[in-house]
Formats: C-alpha cells, sequence, structure tokens
C-alpha cells in the first residue's frame, strides 16, 4: 500500500528564495516543452517522448543565455518535462482535456526533488540543494527498509509544504466484525444524511467570509487607485508597484482563503473516518452532477463550498485501506422519490417538500433520511 504524508516546512530566508525559484522554473520548463510540443504539430512532425524533451531541453541549457538554468537541479526540470509529456498522452487516451500553458497568477508552485539524495527525521529533513530543513513533528515512517517515492515541494503563498509517497506494508486485520452498510444522501443545506441518523451539517464560517468581504473591499479601493494612475500616466497597470499595505491586505486574503478550506476539509475528514470506524458491510453515495449544479448561480457557491467531490475522494482511499466496499449509485437513481417502506415512487417531488410524505402506505419521513435508506439497500 502507497500513502501520501504532507508536513509543513520552515525554510530559512534563502531556503525560501530558492524553493520560489525552483517552483518558477519547474513552471517554465513545463510551459517550454508544451511550446516545443506545439511548434512541432505545427511543422507536421510527431508528437515527442519525455525523453525527446528533455534531450532537448539539455541542449538549450547549453545556449546564450540560459546559463541560469543551471543553478537549478536538474530533477526540478526533468520531472516538469515528464509532466508534460504524460499530460499529451492522458489527452491521447481522452483522459483529459488539451494541455494548457501553466500561468504565473493562477498554477500552484510547486516542484519535485530527488528521491535517492533525501534524508527524513523525525523533526528534519535534507532536500537536494537546500540541505537540512525544519519540519512539523509528523508520523512519517522512518527506516532503513522504507521506499519513497515523488517527493514534492509547494509554495501556498503563505506557507511552505513537503509531500512524499510512501511504500506501507498492510498488515490490518481483515477479521473484525461488519456492522450493516450505510447509505449517504448529500445535500447543500444538510452536507450530509446517513441511514443510521448520523447528520453532518456544513460549518458556520460566515464571520471569516463577511472579513474576507471587507478586506476584498479595501483590497479593491488600492485596485482603483492604481488603475487611474495608469490611466493617467498612460503606462500599463503590471508595471506600477504595489504599496506595502496593499502587498499586507492579499496576504491577509490569502490567509483566509486557506482558513476557509481547512475548516471545510477537515469537516469532511472527520466525518469520513467516522463512518470508517463503524466498519459497515458497504458505503453507498450518490453520483452527483456537479458540474451541472454548478451552472446554478443561486447555488454554485453553496455547491463549490459542500465539496462534495472530496467526500468521495477521501471515502474511495479510506474504503479502500480498510476493505470496505464503495458503491456509487447511479446518477439518474431515484433516491429521493422511492418510498424507503413500500418502494411506492412518486413522479413529482419540489425541492421544498423536505418531509417524504407516502401515498401509498401513509409512511412520514424525512426527506434526506429516506433517500439515504434507499441508498443502504443497494447494496443489499
Amino acid at each position: 500500500m502507497i500513502k501520501g504524508f504532507k508536513v509543513k516546512m520552515f525554510p530559512n530566508q534563502e531556503q525560501q528564495e530558492k524553493i520560489i525559484k525552483f517552483c518558477n522554473t519547474s513552471r517554465f520548463s513545463y510551459n517550454w516543452a508544451l511550446n516545443i510540443e506545439n511548434e512541432n504539430y505545427k511543422n507536421g512532425g510527431k508528437f515527442l517522448s519525455g525523453y525527446d524533451l528533455a534531450k532537448l531541453f539539455t541542449q538549450f541549457k547549453k545556449q546564450e543565455g540560459n546559463e541560469w538554468l543551471k543553478e537549478i537541479p536538474a530533477c526540478t526540470t526533468k520531472i516538469a518535462i515528464f509532466n508534460c509529456a504524460e499530460s499529451f498522452n492522458r489527452f491521447f487516451k481522452k483522459l483529459s482535456k488539451y494541455p494548457k500553458f501553466k500561468s504565473k497568477k493562477h498554477s500552484k508552485m510547486k516542484c519535485a526533488t530527488r528521491y535517492d539524495r533525501m534524508i527524513i527525521e523525525e523533526k528534519r529533513i535534507k532536500l537536494e540543494s537546500l540541505g537540512w530543513i525544519r519540519i512539523v513533528k509528523r508520523i512519517i515512517p522512518i527506516g532503513e527498509n522504507i521506499k519513497y517515492f515523488n517527493p514534492k515541494i509547494e509554495y501556498d503563498g503563505i506557507d511552505f509544504w513537503f509531500s512524499v509517497s510512501v511504500e506501507i506494508i498492510d498488515n490490518q486485520d481483515n477479521d473484525k466484525t461488519k456492522t450493516e452498510a450505510i447509505g449517504i444522501d448529500l445535500g447543500i443545506k444538510t452536507l450530509a444524511t446517513c441511514s443510521n441518523s448520523i447528520i453532518n451539517q456544513k460549518p458556520n464560517i460566515n464571520k471569516i467570509k463577511k472579513k474576507l468581504k471587507r478586506l476584498q473591499r479595501r483590497a479593491s479601493r488600492y485596485y482603483q487607485k492604481l488603475i487611474e494612475k495608469s490611466e493617467q500616466m498612460k503606462i500599463k497597470f503590471v508595471q506600477l508597484s504595489k504599496s506595502k499595505n496593499l502587498l499586507k491586505l492579499e496576504k491577509e486574503i490569502k490567509k483566509l482563503h486557506i482558513k476557509i478550506k481547512n475548516i471545510l476539509t477537515t469537516n469532511i475528514h472527520t466525518f469520513t473516518t467516522s463512518l470508517i470506524k463503524l466498519n459497515p458491510e458497504a458505503i453507498v453515495i450518490e453520483d452527483l452532477n456537479v458540474k451541472g449544479m454548478m451552472k446554478n448561480k443561486h447555488l454554485s457557491r453553496s455547491v463549490a463550498e459542500a465539496k462534495f467531490y472530496e467526500i468521495r475522494r477521501q471515502l474511495e482511499y479510506k474504503c479502500k485501506w480498510n476493505n470496505i466496499k464503495l458503491i456509487i449509485a447511479d446518477r439518474w437513481f431515484p433516491s429521493s422519490k422511492l418510498c424507503s417502506e413500500c418502494g411506492n415512487k412518486k413522479d413529482k417531488l419540489s425541492l421544498s417538500e423536505r418531509i417524504y410524505v407516502c401515498e401509498e402506505c401513509g409512511s412520514i419521513i424525512d426527506r434526506d433520511l429516506n433517500a439515504s435508506i434507499n441508498l443502504k439497500n443497494l447494496a443489499a
């Protein structure tokens, strides 16, 4: 079994500058490889493999003006180029869309590092070209026979992170007594309603959102002044330097975005872990059309905050680790319209009807609980 671990790092100022430089170069290498592929296709050439691109990049580094690339670890640029080639392979297999150039503003700042030149200890790690860096004390497996894969460094604009995959021997006990299956009905008002009456509400983040809104308004006034200044001086907006107060505001805004994300994700982790600890026979969830739901301008923000895909992703790997069967119900399965007592199906059921009343058997039950029981019955 391969598990991923992610820990916070505390690099010094020199190491921070190097990490940011490595991340930017990784993005540059990816975009360079993508541009070579595009130019090669226009000229009638065939798709270039990652090895061919890596050889071309070696020649590119030797050209005049590209000496700065020699200061960057070869692994950082090589992995970025191979990732570009892999994105084309996925496109040819119709698993993803055509690769796009990575934006300096919107793409994540991350890069790969060499696993064979890495040393991991309880409170620090040693990385290529960076030396020893202090980390948060976390349980990362340490030992001589442990295999590490795909180590990466990431900068989210506030903190620095180190992630690595570790091969772990699966010693879990398969003879544990299983409990009955659990059906989960996902929603916006109530995040998740389970067939065993467990309810998970979405965390209240209204205070943080109000604070975020105030900060964004303050930043907007600074931006407006810069726009007016650029029009008066007849220069581009990007050429103007931001004030220290604006940079502080941007940092505070970024911190609040990260805080909101962490609160929502932690809530889902707590919920999914509590279900796994019950050791059910199976867990049944819906295959929601999240992309279609996001098109509703009145619900799109609530749908995004619900993180439906994150719930499914966590259940998928946690069920796999604990030998629990995960069933994905068909997207068109009428879980809300069916009566969980007699199986009668309603032709129409509006969203405003929160209590399900069966016309056949007279059963009265909460709409979400009824749907979750119907989903649980699929595991029978």
